[in-house]
């Protein structure tokens, strides 16, 4: 298939707001990909790439060649190019990669090119989620939405599920079944406004320290441990620790669900990039904490309530330890105190989990819900990037800055392109097509004066950025008219807030 039907598809399904639609669009798309290119196609179309890092960076997308006059990429074409510049590593490579997507891009249309930006970029904002790219393959094959979702909860991975439903139906799909040692996706929380508000919706339930680790799935089976990360990477190797813990509990035969995480040796946790650059390396210092399971000695419990899988954790993780903090509880105080624990002690928040439900795996449901809480500073825009998709057109990616310490210029701290509704997109647009005094590619450079209200759930360090932190997963709350720059929160505010 023409690369060129994929990015057209993408744009249609980004100009439609009905589910029903996109998964028929969709639908169309996955039916007209050939043998081997099921697997590229449907990440692509999921805004993704099978390439988890491809080294390149927005600098490189910043000056691209002229289009090609005529689609004549393959799909194939594209994932086999990307999965060269992923290889590219040492010395020369940095050269050899620009290199590469100078020639990619030049073998692409205009609207490739722009497919492609957003692909390469991580900004494609189609719409096309887990769920809609389910009923995508439903629509695809004429199989129930029910097996797709079971298929892809036990797999992990929708592209290989897409693949086998394309290939082989229904019945492909009836391979797919838990096994320790293969790792499957995990069960997700949906975010609540407040810890009432989340135990309204729960009535009496667990409440779960909500830790500031690295999500992990354990697998055991005898001496054989094998560990995944929330993307189903094998960490295994990384983590000596976590498998000696592993192999130290009673049972045999087990699949557990928790985090990989680093403590000081007051017993408060390291900051979450701590935890991560142990990981990398495999340096010593990380263990786990574990909150769910999902086997226990020949008994699958992903259809078992939490209450059951609660009992099943305590027998195969006896020492409190190296579980997390719970309290089951329908009092909302009771839930307060535990949630302030959890703050006073380091960490992000609580999950509060419904004890009737199964373990969705691989889903954001409304069987747990984070409660966090919300930090805020007032930032100046320094820049913003023109859109891809349904954002085409309009100035979307933001960059973000605070006034300096020492009050000369702002130093920039990252960017964000969540929370922004087609009406802020319109406005902000206009307002900064107005303040622009520069443009390189696809980034519109602007006086700094428009001042935005932006959440974010912690800081952390990063060689990244000027001012040596970014902010965790930063959002747009409301743009501050009311405010001059000058007035914006400094350098100082935000590095108060580093753990």
């Amino acid at each position: 298939m023409l690369f060129a039907a994929l990015a057209a598809t993408s744009l249609a399904v980004g100009d439609t707001r009905s589910r029903k639609r996109k998964a028929e669009l969709l639908g169309e798309a996955l039916r007209g990909l050939d043998a081997g290119e099921v697997e590229p196609g449907v990440a692509f179309l999921s805004g993704e790439l099978r390439q988890r890092r491809t080294g390149v960076g927005w600098k490189a997308l910043a000056d691209l060649p002229a289009p090609a006059a005529e689609a004549t990429l393959q799909v194939g074409d594209v994932d086999l190019a990307l999965e060269r510049i992923a290889e590219l590593s040492g010395p020369g490579s940095q050269a050899g990669r620009r290199a590469a997507v100078v020639e990619l891009f030049a073998r692409a249309t205009e609207p490739e090119q722009a497919f492609l930006a957003s692909l390469v970029g991580g900004e494609l904002r189609q719409g096309a989620l887990a769920g809609v790219m389910a009923d995508a393959v439903a629509v695809a094959t004429g199989i129930p939405r029910a097996a797709v979702d079971r298929a892809t909860m036990l797999r992990g991975d929708a592209r290989v599920v897409a693949e086998a439903a394309l290939r082989e139906g229904e019945q492909g799909l009836a391979q797919f079944a838990l096994e320790v040692g293969r790792p499957i996706g995990p069960m997700l929380a949906s975010p609540s406004g407040s810890l009432e508000e989340a135990m309204a919706k729960l009535g009496r339930a667990a409440v779960d320290w909500k830790l500031d680790g690295a999500r992990i799935q354990v697998h055991r089976d005898g001496d054989d441990v094998v560990i995944a990360s929330r993307s189903l990477d094998d960490l295994t190797a990384r983590l000596p620790e976590v498998v000696a813990a592993a192999r130290a509990l009673p049972g045999e035969r087990l699949v557990l669900d928790g985090e990989a995480i680093s403590f000081r040796a007051d017993g408060r946790p390291e900051p979450f990039q701590v935890t991560s650059s142990r990981i990398a390396s495999g340096a010593p210092g990380v263990v786990p904490v574990f909150f769910d399971i999902l086997h226990l000695g020949g008994e699958d419990l992903l259809d078992a309530p939490l209450a059951r899988r609660a009992e099943a954790l305590e027998a195969a993780v006896p020492d409190a330890a190296l579980r997390v903090p719970r309290v089951v509880t329908d009092d909302v105080e009771v839930a307060r105190a535990h949630f302030e624990a959890a703050l006073a002690a380091g960490h992000e928040g609580v999950v509060a989990k419904d004890l009737e439900a199964p373990y969705a795996a691989g889903r954001r449901g409304a069987g747990w819900l984070k409660v966090k809480p919300r930090h805020t500073l007032d930032l100046v825009v320094l820049a913003a990037e023109w859109g891809h998709g349904r954002r085409r057109g309009w100035l979307s990616n933001l960059h973000l800055g605070a006034r300096a310490a020492d009050g000369d210029g702002f130093v920039m701290l990252g960017k964000t392109f969540k929370g922004l509704t087609d009406e802020l997109l319109a406005w902000q647009t206009e307002q900064l097509k107005g303040l622009a005094v520069e443009e390189r590619g696809i980034t519109v450079y602007v006086k700094p004066e428009l001042v935005v209200e932006i959440a974010f759930d912690g800081v952390q360090t990063s060689p990244r950025y000027p001012g040596g932190v970014a902010l965790r997963f930063a959002r747009v709350l409301r743009y501050r008219d009311d405010k001059p720059a000058s007035e914006a929160d400094d350098l100082d505010a935000v590095l108060a807030l580093q753990r």
